[in-house]
Parts: structure tokens; C-alpha cells; sequence
């Protein structure tokens, strides 16, 4: 089983930034299709961000383009979302999932069924 946790949520002001970790062991051994993704009450879980650990173009959802950053630090073994101008409707759980070892994200990057393993997720919220 894959082990993902995530860190890093909390309340904010609107216009302020969080940076969410998500840390597993699994991203040192193989390379990835890693996402980020929320859940609003009532909404369905939306992607927000994906990429491949091994290279390559990341993939976001228009409404935080030019915001949020995923990224991959230094150890390797975590993937950060770096959320920058936040909004009062980014207000959500968000999760971190990855695709088994060495599948890329071509197919459905942002798709929430695409992805097999999950975090437990870490709360944002945005007050305007």
C-alpha cells in the first residue's frame, strides 16, 4: 500500500499563501503521476495539479493557473502545491494521489478516478 501525507493546510486571509506537502517515501523509487485535489462541501473533487516526477509539462485547472505551483523538492520524496493569491472559493479539502510507478500523466491528469492511491487530505480555508 502506498502511504501518502499530507501537510501544510490551515485558515488564511484572502490573498495570502499556503504550501501544501505531500510526503511518501514511493516518489524516491520510481517516478510518478502525482495530483492534487479538493473537495468543497457538496461539490464533487475537482483536479487542481498534476505532474510526472520524472519530467515533463504539469497540468492545472484554469481557475488557479498563474497561482499554484506543484513541485518536487530537493529529497524527492515530497510534492508541494504552492498556492499564492488564494481565493475565498479555494476553500476546500485537499488530497494528494499518484498513479503506480512509472505511469505518466498523458491520460486524465486531472481526473480523480485516474489515480489509485490517496492521502488523507489537509484542510484550506480562505476568508474574504
Amino acid at each position: 500500500q502506498v502511504q501518502l501525507v499530507e501537510s501544510g493546510g490551515g485558515s488564511v486571509q484572502a490573498g495570502g499563501s499556503l504550501r501544501l506537502s505531500c510526503a511518501s517515501p514511493e516518489y524516491t523509487y520510481a517516478s510518478r503521476c502525482v495530483g492534487w485535489f479538493r473537495q468543497a462541501p457538496g461539490k464533487e473533487r475537482e483536479g487542481v495539479a498534476a505532474f510526472y516526477t520524472g519530467g515533463g509539462s504539469a497540468y492545472y485547472v484554469d481557475s488557479v493557473k498563474g497561482r499554484f505551483t506543484i513541485s518536487q523538492g530537493n529529497a524527492k520524496n515530497t510534492v508541494y502545491l504552492q498556492m499564492n493569491g488564494l481565493k475565498h472559493e479555494d476553500t476546500a479539502m485537499y488530497y494528494c494521489a499518484t498513479r503506480r510507478p512509472w505511469h505518466d500523466c498523458t491520460a486524465a491528469p486531472l481526473t480523480p478516478d485516474s489515480y489509485p492511491y490517496w492521502g488523507q487530505g489537509t484542510q484550506v480555508t480562505v476568508s474574504s
